[in-house]
């Protein structure tokens, strides 16, 4: 029988300051335990390797943009991504092992072919990714940790925007959305305070309205029954090296 450890496989393990919380809740299906078996080892990334300069020779396609999404959940909005755009190469980010079986059911069922995947902490990810390689970055409604005492856990911050600056080319995209009124004052002021990045917001209409195609996830349409609204902004990467 195949079974799935949280608690002692090798780099499974939450370590002490990690921006994500518990790693599984309710016991995966069957097909999923096998997914994780015979799927997730051919798609996931080896940070025991060397990136490659190009990261377009990780997809068996022509893959001329890359985009990361950290965080993916159960991967509804990254598995409609990669069927819309099968010319790039995305690469999704998510140690919650309930979510990734459900993103891995979604890429079996969908045949996706141009995914690449990683399991653990995302700031391991980031620090292996070579410079200028992504197009855009992802972080769709992450852990608000709402208590004061937890804020530091908080994604958005001074280390992690500086991580993105340093894997998004110039003129990429990070985009973030999320439901929690006092995490997008937080987004804005650290943002602010990083000068690598400008907020494309013409208006207060801007962002409440979310980028072209984009799918609503079962967590933003839980918020919205429940009376929170959801906010998406996008930040473009000025490459501060060539001023």
């Amino acid at each position: 029988m195949i079974t799935i450890s949280d608690d002692n496989s090798p780099g499974r393990q939450r370590r002490a300051g990690a921006f994500f919380g518990r790693r599984k809740a309710n016991p995966l299906k069957y097909s999923q335990t096998v997914l994780f078996e015979k799927l997730l080892p051919r798609l996931k990334l080896d940070l025991d390797e060397p990136a490659p300069e190009n990261l377009q020779e990780l997809f068996n396609c022509s893959a001329n943009r890359i985009i990361l999404e950290i965080g993916f959940g159960g991967g509804e909005h990254l598995v409609q991504r990669c069927g819309e755009q099968s010319e790039t190469g995305f690469i999704g980010c998510e140690p919650f092992i309930n979510g990734m079986g459900k993103a891995l059911s979604a890429i079996d069922k969908h045949q996706v072919a141009n995914i690449r995947l990683f399991d653990e902490d995302a700031t391991r990810l980031l620090d292996w990714l070579p410079t200028d390689s992504l197009d855009i970055i992802y972080l769709l409604y992450p852990d608000p940790w709402p208590k004061k005492r937890h804020w530091k856990r908080r994604f958005v911050n001074t280390d992690n925007l500086d991580r993105f600056a340093r894997v998004l080319k110039s003129g990429g995209e990070f985009r973030f959305a999320t439901d929690i009124a006092h995490y997008v004052n937080w987004t804005l002021d650290h943002v602010h305070r990083n000068n690598a990045f400008v907020w494309q917001a013409q208006n207060d209409k801007d962002r409440t309205t979310p980028w072209t195609g984009w799918k609503s996830t079962r967590y933003e349409k839980k918020a919205i029954r429940e009376g929170r609204d959801p906010v998406y902004l996008t930040f473009v990467h000025c490459n501060t090296k060539e001023g």
